[in-house]
């Protein structure tokens, strides 16, 4: 089921070009992302409902669901669930509360800088739907921007076959504390966010994960300065889970599934150095999977993204890892084996370390966000945090003798990139006839 790569005795410089490369750039996704958002730029709410009809078969005559069937979706979940939300977004509130950074003030020679993070004024987040309902991640990207300080937080679900939003996905938006929840998904609800309609305002930064339609499409608004989006690519879920003989064959087997599970466009991949250890996995893999009631997810998943390497050791499994920079990297090694290989790792969006640590912990309670870098982001990005909806602002108040020890080298510079009023602002302060109070 998976595809077997065997990486043996290659030095690093074949081993990246032995690995099948990512492939993004697809004209594809797009020119019809781009349509989209045109459309819902051109024609507001009713394009958003034309384009609903279209892709999800639902004609929504508005929006946004109302605040009261938001408020009684709490007391409508089974109470151990609702038990579970809550305390999962205790510890997601509580961990993404160490994140916050108070004022700095700087001072040098009569400069003083004031440092602070000021949210944004409104936060769009986005949850998918269709295959799954995904709780999880209203909380996962709704909380750490409350936490932030964002006053609103308006969060798009696509409506269900029903025309609604499910009511456990409603649930975890009350215990969030969203302000608003508007049944719209795809790239359509991306556009409806970034440029706002009749009923959505616009917001200023767009989160959260989905398939590479939703993902092109926060790329894009970002592209033309419309709102803020975190730099890396949420898109269809990968892990990778590097172990050796030591893992017990069912754990690595399940996590390898559990992140297939999501359906088509992702990447699942098992690495090891054991062939003993890659045979009872795989036989465990086909076991499990032949069994799951999500079957045709996981073996399309793996159709696509689906590799079994065998390496020569810790040391080559790590660089496979930060050749892929996976969104979840698991590592059920022995204990030298995983010091090894933690040790090494540069690009993951989040490690999950040991036979206790599943990547499903994180996906739920752990504390940081899930919403994690994707096809290959992590290489230069990270998880959701506080920072994703702030924005530093710098107060800079200077006397007239610190000015004047720096007018100098601000006049010589601005002159020399040809900007005299640059030269002159300073100077003309310093003049005895002009000097400032």
């Amino acid at each position: 089921m998976l595809a077997r790569l065997d990486l043996r005795g290659l030095d690093p410089a074949s081993l990246a070009a032995a690995l099948p490369p990512l492939t993004l750039d697809d004209d594809g996704p797009r020119l019809a992302v781009r349509q989209v958002l045109d459309a819902v730029r051109a024609g507001g709410d009713a394009a958003v409902r034309e384009l609903t009809a279209r892709f999800d078969g639902i004609d929504v005559a508005t929006t946004r669901v109302p605040d009261e069937v938001i408020a009684a979706a709490v007391d409508a979940v089974d109470p151990e669930v609702r038990a579970a939300l809550e305390a999962a977004a205790a510890g997601i509130e509580d961990f993404h509360r160490h994140q916050l950074r108070p004022p700095t003030t700087y001072r040098r020679d009569g400069i003083v800088i004031e440092g602070r993070a000021q949210p944004v004024d409104r936060a769009g987040c986005y949850v998918p739907g269709g295959r799954a309902l995904y709780p999880s991640t209203v909380l996962m990207t709704a909380v750490p921007a409350l936490v932030a300080g964002v006053p609103e937080v308006a969060l798009c679900v696509p409506p269900g076959p029903d025309g609604e939003v499910p009511t456990l996905t409603l649930a975890a938006a009350a215990v969030a504390g969203v302000t608003e929840v508007h049944r719209i998904g795809g790239a359509q609800a991306i556009a409806a966010l970034a440029y706002g309609t009749e009923t959505v305002r616009p917001v200023d930064v767009v989160v959260g994960p989905g398939n590479v339609y939703v993902a092109e499409a926060k790329r894009q608004v970002a592209g033309e300065g419309r709102v803020g989006v975190p730099s890396a690519f949420a898109g269809p879920s990968e892990v990778i889970v590097i172990a050796d003989g030591s893992a017990p064959a069912a754990l690595a087997a399940v996590d390898v599934i559990l992140q297939a599970e999501h359906g088509p466009g992702g990447r699942a991949w098992f690495v090891t150095w054991d062939e003993e250890a890659a045979d009872a996995v795989l036989a465990e893999i086909a076991e499990q999977v032949a069994a799951s009631p999500r079957r045709a997810d996981i073996e399309s998943t793996f159709a696509s993204g689906g590799y079994l390497a065998l390496v020569d050791g810790p040391e080559a499994a790590a660089e496979v890892a930060n050749h892929v920079a996976p969104e979840h990297l698991e590592v059920i090694c022995d204990a030298a084996a995983s010091a090894t290989v933690v040790g090494r790792i540069r690009h993951a969006g989040a490690v999950f370390v040991g036979p206790w640590s599943p990547a499903s912990v994180g996906d739920y309670v752990a504390g940081p966000s899930h919403v994690l870098p994707t096809a290959g982001t992590a290489r230069f990005g990270s998880a959701l945090t506080v920072a994703d909806f702030t924005k530093d602002i710098h107060v800079v108040t200077l006397d007239r003798d610190a000015l004047a020890a720096v007018a100098p080298h601000v006049a010589v510079l601005a002159e020399a990139e040809g900007l005299p009023a640059h030269a002159d602002s300073v100077r003309r302060r310093l003049a005895p006839t002009e000097a400032a109070t």
